[in-house]
């Protein structure tokens, strides 16, 4: 008995409608997850000019505050009475110095304080040359 009379298979044949939604979706998610970047440059020309070295190197007066708001003019200690104990701390530094350049080294996690009252005494002593001692970044 031949109960198969009539019956024939199709061939097989690959649904693609499941096959586009999944990479539809893949790619949705790769646009939503991947960032962008973009690197603006700005390249630009500077002058050039002649000029003289300076022959003399300005005075300095180096004054470090470490972590505990503990000051070191010209590595010597000196206690923090005030600002105006500060500035003349300064002034002796100084000694016959002009214009001296005021150096601040301050430990990163110094106060903020700390380091607005060195530039107040130097303010109050005259000097309005002041400049910070950075470490730079290891990323360069």
């Amino acid at each position: 008995m031949n109960f198969q009379r009539g019956y024939h298979r199709d061939p097989p044949e690959i649904n693609l409608i499941p096959l586009i939604d999944v990479l539809l979706v893949i790619l949705i998610f790769l646009v939503v997850t991947t960032t962008y970047a973009r690197f603006a440059e700005l390249q630009i020309n500077l002058p050039q000019a002649q000029g003289d070295t300076a022959k003399e190197q300005p005075a300095q007066i180096s004054v470090n505050v470490d972590a505990g708001g503990n000051y070191r003019i010209n590595e010597a200690a000196v206690a923090f009475a005030g600002v105006d104990a500060l500035a003349g701390a300064l002034t002796r530094a100084a000694g016959g110095a002009r214009e001296p350049v005021v150096v601040i080294g301050a430990d990163a996690r110094a106060s903020h304080q700390s380091v607005i009252h060195v530039m107040d005494a130097a303010r109050r002593a005259g000097y309005t040359r002041v400049t910070f001692v950075t470490q730079g970044s290891a990323d360069h």
